[in-house]
């Protein structure tokens, strides 16, 4: 049978079988990954969250060559925000309805793990309903090295300090080879995947995630697929849970030091493993479309191509933006629910485990004036 017949029943197909799919006609790819999508999440709604990204402190050591965000501890622009000030962006996105922080910084050497505690503590106590997702598996190694203590100790202390998550950040490919060409001293895919593995064994949140266009090819996309896949596999048969979706972008690296050598990649090529991870990863309902790195009018295309969810509000967006003058920082609620509509879907607020919240009264939203 075709390897595209065998995918439309929904059988799981092997590596060879996936890196076939790149040698396909992208409209034929996508026609199964949109039936699949149809099958596999909500037919008719396309959802969004509400959410803010925090980002705590610029300080990194790691210095990963695609990165425009981070900075040394000796330059003048480098940064720590204080308790109070992250506190007053919490507050900003309580205003607006919105029940979760997407929280990251660099690998801080000046932070101590009681640092971590202690803001945990105080955003808890005063903002408890929101949700905290928090410091990329990148981080947690950080401070593993800095205090000697393993991962499980270190999530296991933030958990009881008020962490929820830890997002799935700083996957982008999970090959190393990849990797290390990109950035030597970039967190290692064993080490990646041990500490996501840890998160999801305490019963906290994780997002799967990819970034393309780092000069790998289309058989390291699809191990990084498979990386993904058999984890959430694990997770699934040992913890009753796994990731709760799957995120994909394409690598921005206009202002970074590694501008011209590295490829980034198209929106032919971003559609195209879109619609291959939807079909590769069929243990993940929930998959977004990127709107901040490919545009709204990509992002809508990305809704026939696999994806069933918009993506969040943001409100706040430095890393990325950082490394591209092309990305976008935030968009509100009311432009997100207008590109949903009119790509002729119903959009409907979510939670970060992809269930459906509230639908908004869309005339209405439409028919107001802008924010």
């Amino acid at each position: 049978m075709d390897v595209l017949d065998r995918a439309a029943r929904g059988e799981r197909l092997n590596r060879e079988e996936l890196v076939e799919l790149y040698r396909r006609p992208l409209p034929e790819v996508a026609a199964v990954a949109h039936a699949l999508r149809l099958e596999r999440a909500h037919p008719d709604y396309v959802t969004y969250l509400i959410d803010r990204n925090i980002n705590y402190s610029n300080v990194c050591t790691v210095g990963c060559g695609y990165c425009a965000f981070y900075r040394t501890r000796r330059q003048p622009d480098a940064y720590t925000l204080s308790y109070g000030e992250i506190g007053r962006k919490v507050a900003e996105l309580e205003a607006v309805g919105g029940k979760r922080i997407l929280m990251q910084g660099g690998v801080n050497p000046d932070l101590p793990l009681e640092w971590f505690e202690g803001l945990l503590r105080y955003l808890k106590e005063r903002h408890p309903e929101v949700r905290i997702d928090a410091f990329s598996p990148e981080e947690i190694l950080g401070l593993e090295k800095l205090t000697g203590l393993s991962a499980r100790e270190v999530l296991e202390r933030l958990k009881a300090a008020g962490l929820d998550g830890v997002p799935g950040a700083g996957a982008e490919i999970l090959v190393d080879r990849v990797r290390h060409a990109a950035a030597p001293a970039r967190i290692p895919t064993d080490d990646w995947v041990r500490i996501v593995e840890e998160v999801l064994a305490l019963g906290m949140y994780s997002l799967a995630s990819m970034v393309i266009g780092m000069g790998e090819g289309p058989e390291e996309r699809v191990e990084h697929l498979l990386v993904l896949r058999e984890l959430q596999d694990r997770a699934l048969a040992r913890y009753g849970h796994g990731f709760s979706g799957f995120a994909l972008w394409t690598m921005q690296l206009e202002n970074t030091r590694l501008a011209g050598r590295l490829p980034g990649a198209t929106a032919h090529e971003y559609l195209q493993t879109l619609a291959i991870a939807r079909i590769a990863l069929d243990n993940i309902a929930g998959h977004q479309a990127s709107w901040p790195t490919m545009g709204f009018k990509v992002a809508q295309t990305a809704l026939y191509y696999g994806a069933n969810d918009f993506g969040s509000t943001m409100l706040e967006e430095n890393v990325v933006s950082a490394a591209s003058g092309n990305v976008r920082r935030s968009a509100t609620v009311r432009e997100i629910v207008r590109q949903i509509a009119e790509a002729g879907f119903k959009p409907a607020e979510r939670n970060v485990f992809y269930e459906i919240v509230a639908e908004p009264d869309v005339d209405a939203l439409l028919a107001s004036p802008p924010a």
